[in-house]
């Protein structure tokens, strides 16, 4: 008879190619593990692992099983994750997944608002790009996320949050004449400056400006905003930067900080989670505590253009 336990051996040697890896996810013995692999062969009659020096690949049957296993180890969570949600709201750990263009920014506004309201929620965090999130969600790994919408999948429900405008950032020094708006012929003489590929946040950006190819655009393989930002204080070039990451990024008056004309471009940031997991409840709790966070991350930005607006009148009489 198959058990939990051989799918779960299964799933792990899916997840890692190899035994001693998945025998560490799973705590257990590699022989252990084997043994179970090799009766979970014999009950279904047929090889699902092909075992080799250098690791384990999954046979062609070995892989539709191991899918579907994998929708069986969801549902199994599921059921659990429904039993504990007759409990208090957000008393259950949540495996919360974070894009990095916002956690840096949003999670030390986050943090302390979850340990107010809900001291027993445990966040377990993971920063990655939204490619990797929404496998690791879909797959059960995580149990929810928090990104850029749209996301579109069959199997993954979400919900609006707020919205996150950029803003235009400049060389130290550098004026604009009012708002400007967010087309090609504004970089005409300036590179702009974007995150590598793989970032959501570099795809909007060359959306709003409407540049379907990159000419003219630098990426050096930049990973964070805080890499872009400075490179962008030495005269680089100019970005795009998300309103909650002004109050980090453009302290001390590294960079000049420029809203563009309406329609302002933005993100919409919002949460995702599976649609067969019976926590949307506590989902739906947690963010509302995200838009005060980034509520709380925005408010810098108003009060950076504010003052910059100030010091430009002074300027001028």
């Amino acid at each position: 008879m198959i058990s939990l336990k051989q799918l779960r051996y299964l799933d792990a040697i899916a997840r890692h190619g190899h035994f001693g890896k998945a025998a560490a996810q799973c705590a257990v013995s590699q022989p252990a593990l084997s043994m179970q692999i090799q009766e979970l062969e014999q009950e279904l009659g047929v090889q699902l692992v092909e075992r080799r020096r250098q690791g384990a690949q999954l046979t062609p049957a070995g892989r539709e099983i191991a899918r579907r296993a994998q929708r069986v180890l969801n549902e199994v969570r599921d059921i659990g994750d429904f039993a504990r949600q007759s409990l208090e709201p957000l008393s259950a750990p949540i495996r919360l997944g974070v894009i990095p263009t916002v956690a840096p920014y949003v999670l030390p506004a986050l943090l302390p608002l979850v340990n107010a309201g809900y001291p027993q929620l445990v966040l377990r965090l993971r920063e990655t790009h939204t490619q990797q999130l929404m496998a690791e969600l879909i797959d059960g790994t995580l149990d929810l996320l928090l990104l850029a919408l749209p996301v579109e999948h069959p199997e993954i429900e979400t919900l609006r949050l707020i919205e996150d405008r950029f803003l235009l950032a400049m060389p130290p020094g550098r004026k604009l004449g009012g708002r400007v708006r967010a087309t090609p012929e504004l970089f005409a003489h300036d590179r702009l400056l974007l995150l590598e590929e793989g970032h959501c946040l570099r795809d909007q950006a060359l959306a709003f400006c409407h540049l379907r190819q990159a000419e003219g655009v630098d990426t050096f393989g930049a990973s964070s905003l805080s890499t872009i930002v400075q490179m962008v204080a030495n005269d680089m070039g100019l970005t795009f930067l998300p309103e909650i990451s002004i109050g980090v990024e453009a302290m001390g008056g590294r960079v000049s900080i420029g809203r563009f004309a309406d329609p302002e471009p933005s993100r919409t940031l919002g949460l995702a989670w599976r649609t067969t997991c019976p926590r949307k409840e506590d989902f739906v709790a947690l963010g509302a505590l995200v838009v005060e966070a980034v509520r709380q991350c925005q408010r810098p930005a108003a009060a950076f253009v504010a003052g910059r607006r100030v010091r430009e009148r002074r300027a001028e009489t």
